[in-house]
């Protein structure tokens, strides 16, 4: 991923200074089903490491399975983005 397009997309995000500008940017960005689509693989994330049974996890959310099973699949083989994301929000939920 990197790619000059991706690389100037990443700086824009990384320059946002707070959760009101970046979500200015993601609305001019993204379609709202796109950022629906994106919150709710976050939150499907957060579950899958919390333990829950797909089952659980699309009563709660209305993911589909498919969608669940993808979550889960970069979880385990991915990036570990979702990982770090979740770890860091985390540790800033135990300071407060």
């Amino acid at each position: 991923m990197k790619h000059d397009d991706t690389t100037h997309l990443l700086d824009a995000i990384l320059s946002m200074r707070n959760r009101e500008e970046l979500q200015c940017l993601l609305d001019d960005l993204c379609t709202i089903p796109e950022i629906n689509a994106m919150a709710q693989r976050f939150e499907v994330a957060q579950y899958l490491e919390k333990g829950l049974t797909y089952a659980q996890i699309a009563e709660i959310t209305h993911a589909s399975t498919a969608t669940i099973s993808r979550v889960n699949r970069c979880l385990v083989y991915g990036e570990d983005g979702y990982q770090l994301a979740l770890q860091r929000m985390r540790r800033e939920e135990e300071k407060e």
